[in-house]
């Protein structure tokens, strides 16, 4: 009867941990306005995904900002690999900088080259925010000076200083998008910013305009390898950082891939 006793304490403290084991989701719902998110769009998102052909909630996201057409796109799949659906598109109306990637503390820059989330804040001052991880590998080696500066996210609101501002409205849908992929294995939510849509069209125009910034151009054409491999197969290409700071673009298999 003594061993009985023992095994029974141990399964119900067991038990006990696994009820108050807390979900990555469960810690954000505990946030005001994440559930205040989940119950003004949680509906409205099933059906947007059941239009696109895409179970909900889905397993992976990616997202693309191309800065020239101020525009956010989010893809994704209910599974853990192979082709995404794009689903969302977003505008943002205001753009801080200009063209180009940013290098230094207060340039006012919005990145670009290959990212990911770093960080959820529920608790945003423009509502709810998603953080990138800049500065990456790359970033951290183009650096101009000591200091590259840091704290980029796409957030509310419709004012900014080099982050990508989607409105409240919009953010609630993204971050809602973004706790379900994290909570169901996501690792690494991709964010992939581009200075333009660099198809045929945007990738001459860029050209002839930026002619005379042959670094510029460089930088770009360090780009256009990842834009152009999820173009033809909707698959998050695998990137890595060379030791001068260049990204590599290696292999359209997800499962292969490494982000800076």
């Amino acid at each position: 009867m003594r061993y009985v006793r023992l095994a029974s304490a141990a399964a119900l403290v067991f038990i006990s941990a696994s009820l108050f084991a807390l979900t990555f989701k469960d810690q954000q719902m505990n946030f005001a306005r994440v559930g205040a998110a989940y119950l003004e769009k949680e509906t409205a998102l099933g059906e947007l995904f059941r239009e696109k052909g895409v179970a909900f909630p889905p397993r992976r996201i990616y997202i693309r900002v191309f800065k020239r057409e101020r525009t956010v796109e989010v893809w994704a799949s209910a599974g853990r690999s192979g082709p995404l659906t794009l689903v969302l598109t977003y505008d943002f109306l205001i753009l801080s900088g200009r063209l180009g990637p940013k290098r230094r503390l207060g340039d006012g820059q919005v990145p670009e080259g290959f990212y990911h989330i770093s960080h959820f804040n529920p608790e945003s001052r423009f509502h709810l925010s998603l953080g990138i991880n800049y500065p990456n590998g790359s970033d951290r080696i183009l650096k101009d000076g000591n200091d590259p500066g840091g704290a980029i996210y796409i957030h509310g609101s419709f004012v900014t200083i080099g982050c990508v501002p989607i409105t409240d409205d919009k953010i609630k849908e993204l971050y809602i998008l973004a706790v379900e992929a994290a909570d169901r294995g996501q690792a690494r939510i991709p964010v992939h910013i581009f200075p333009a849509r660099l198809d045929e069209t945007g990738w001459a125009a860029l050209g002839e305009e930026y002619k005379d910034n042959r670094a510029l151009i460089e930088f770009w054409e360090t780009l256009k390898p990842g834009y152009d491999l999820f173009e033809q197969g909707r698959v998050v290409p695998a990137v890595s950082v060379s030791a001068t700071g260049r990204y590599v673009v290696t292999s359209s298999t997800e499962r292969r891939g490494t982000h800076p």
